[in-house]
This record gives C-alpha cells, structure tokens and sequence, in this order.
C-alpha cells in the first residue's frame, strides 16, 4: 500500500507537462491559423466572395489538424498511471492516424473537384480571390515552417505539417490557375493542378498512414530483425534457447521485447537475465525487456518462437 500512497502524492492529473519550446511553436501555429480564418470570413462577408469563405473553412481544418496534434503531444507527455501503465506516449500515434485519414479524405475530395471541372470550367471572381490565397499561401509557410523542425522525428507533427503543405498547395493551384483563368482564359489548368495536389497527397499519407497504423497494430520496428535478435540471444553464454517471443513499439521511438528464455542449466539464472538485457539495450536499442527465465526441465509445452 506504501507504493500506492506514494503515486497518489505525486497529484500527475493536478500538473500537466510544462509547454516545452515544440508545444508553444504548436500553440503559435495554431493562433496564427485561426486569426487567419477570422479574417478572411470578414473580408468574405464584405466583398460577397464565396472563394475567400471556402479558403477560411480550409483554413480552420488546418487550424483543427494542428489543435488534435497539439493536444496529443500534451497528453503523450503524461506519466504512466493505474489506468494507462503503458504510459500516454501512443496519443501521439493515435493522433497521426486521425490528421492522416482526414488528409485522405480531403484529397479525394479534390480529385472529385478536379475531375468535375475538367468538364465544367470554373469561373473566378477577379483578383480577390487571388489575392487572398496569396496571402493565405504566407500564413500557410509560416505555419510550416514553425512545425517543420518538430515533424522530423514524429508522426504526429509529420501529420499535421503535411496538412498544412496540402493547404499551401492548395492556395497555390488557385494563385496559378485563377491568374491565368484571368490573363489567359486557360481554364484547364486550375483542374490540372488540383489534380496533381491530390495525387501528391495521397502518396505522402499513405507513406505515413502505413506506419502508423503498424505501431497500432502492435508491429515489430521495420530497423529491427527480428531473426538478427533471435540469433545474437541464442548466442550468448547460458542461453539454450528462446521462444514466445513478442517484438513491438511501446511508441513511436520505445521499442520493447519480451520473451521465454530457456537457461542451459549453468545456474547462474540472475546473470544471464544481466547480461541478455544488456545486449538487447546495447546492441539493438531495446531498453524496456520482459525475460521469463526457464530450466531446462521446466520448459513449456508449446515451443513456438514467435506468439503465444
């Protein structure tokens, strides 16, 4: 009870996280995203252009994207409890599934955009409406630029960056296609190019759906082989044999092992159990390991080496 007493001095729910310099980069992004919307609903109402209120939805979708990326990255800080003793780490991955699903969705939705005005041309209504995206294409720059260096080691801030890419890209199709609809009357660009910004969406989201969805499932690590680590315990001094072995991601960077380790019948149990951590951490960077330690006569009935 001495334990639990303790945990429950410690308050965790009373204290989040302190915001560190990534979560206020976030935040920033996220006021940034939302003044933008304000402002252009104003300026939608204002001048009639229903292109410029279109431009403020998918600007708030943005804005969403970064807020659930925002809040996954506080909620993944949290100290393992009695309720998650895994700790919160995966909310980040949960996240990244959520802002990746939506990305699909939206690119979908421009291919049907495209497709419908390669056989119905778009009108545009003057310079405004190119303008604006200009000017929604900075704020979509800024906002990429302050997630970028986060979105180089997690998938969830790679979510959230990509949406914002998307949305940049976006704004260009309608800078490039509205000036040339209006210099040129060349309409067939605008569903081009929102055409080829689907594509590229989709290749990018797929590329970071896949693996995702792999941690979730409980996937062993694409870096690690599974047979290379088999091999290295077998090798190592009372070990007999290994089996029930299961290899996963606690998180995106926690990668653990557990597994039934039959002793040679040395009796040096404790030592070896040292010495197996020790590769495991050393050699293939698995810090967290579970060893059930076995004599050779109590071995289980059923051998198979990976699963249960």
């Amino acid at each position: 009870m001495a334990h639990d007493h303790h945990d429950h001095h410690h308050g965790h729910h009373h204290h989040p996280p302190d915001l560190d310099s990534g979560d206020k980069r976030v935040a920033a992004a996220v006021a940034v995203n939302i003044l933008l919307t304000f402002a252009q609903i104003v300026a939608g109402v204002f001048s009639g252009s229903l292109a410029l209120i279109a431009d403020a939805i998918h600007n708030l979708s943005d804005a969403l994207s970064l807020v659930i990326a925002f809040v996954a990255r506080r909620i993944g800080k949290r100290p393992a409890d009695a309720s998650m003793t895994f700790g919160y780490g995966r909310a980040e991955v949960v996240a990244a599934l959520i802002n990746y699903t939506t990305l699909i969705v939206v690119a979908f939705y421009l291919a049907a955009e495209g497709v419908q005005r390669l056989f119905n041309p778009q009108e545009v209504e003057g310079w405004i409406v190119v303008i604006v995206a200009g000017v929604a294409l900075v704020i979509d720059t800024i906002t990429a630029l302050l997630v970028m260096q986060l979105s180089k080691d997690s998938a969830n801030m790679r979510a959230a960056f990509l949406h914002n890419v998307a949305d940049a890209l976006g704004s260009v199709a309608v800078i490039v296609g509205g000036s040339l609809i209006l210099l040129y009357d060349w309409r067939l660009v605008d569903p081009i190019v929102t055409l080829m910004i689907s594509g590229y969406i989709l290749w990018h989201s797929w590329q970071g759906i896949v693996p995702v969805i792999r941690i979730l499932m409980l996937g062993s690590p694409e870096d690690t082989d599974l047979d290379e680590v088999l091999e290295a315990l077998r090798g190592l001094d009372g070990v007999d044999s290994v089996h029930h072995v299961h290899l996963w991601r606690m998180q995106e960077h926690e990668t653990a092992l557990e597994a039934h380790v039959v002793l040679d019948g040395s009796g040096r149990a404790e030592q070896v159990k040292q010495v197996v951590k020790g590769h495991l951490r050393d050699r293939f960077g698995i810090a967290h390991s579970v060893l059930e330690l076995e004599e050779p006569g109590a071995v289980c009935a059923d051998l198979r080496v990976v699963g249960h």
